[in-house]
């Protein structure tokens, strides 16, 4: 049975993940922000499953423009004018990188799937039986984009 993991307890932690990847991978500071969830329009977004003794899913929700200019950062290469195979891969890497480095706080004996990508104007990502949700506003330079850290919880 999944351990109790109190999403709202970990925002900090979340936000400090975010903060610190962004800052030692991109050079680009990010700060937690106060705002309700509006979603994105134009968005890419990333996610990371988590399965084990804990399960749930990590999502990282960009703007394509933000996307573009992210793999820019990662990658040292010229602003892509459009999402490409570069920017999903950017995006699923942020994603990977983020849900690693949380993976640490989780309980033990959690594993990570492969980073997938989803992007589009008009889409909507279900996690199946996630029904606790946390969600985290950064801000930045870039902007601003969404963390969501999803726990599936036990049906009983």
């Amino acid at each position: 049975m999944p351990g109790e993991f109190p999403l709202d307890t970990y925002r900090a932690d979340l936000a400090n993940i975010v903060a610190t990847v962004f800052q030692t991978m991109l050079d680009i500071e990010m700060q937690p922000a106060e705002a309700p969830y509006t979603p994105i329009a134009n968005a890419v977004t990333g996610a990371v499953y988590f399965a084990g003794e804990w399960r749930g899913a990590l999502l990282i929700e960009c703007t394509r423009q933000q996307a573009c200019y992210l793999a820019h950062r990662f990658m040292g290469v010229e602003t892509p004018s459009a999402v490409d195979d570069d920017v999903r891969d950017t995006v699923g890497e942020l994603a990977n990188m983020l849900a690693g480095n949380l993976k640490s706080v989780l309980p033990r004996g959690v594993g990570l799937s492969m980073p997938s990508v989803v992007e589009g104007t008009d889409y909507s990502l279900r996690i199946c039986g996630g029904n606790a949700v946390e969600r985290v506003l950064l801000r930045g330079v870039i902007g601003s984009f969404w963390i969501t850290l999803i726990e599936m919880l036990e049906r009983t």
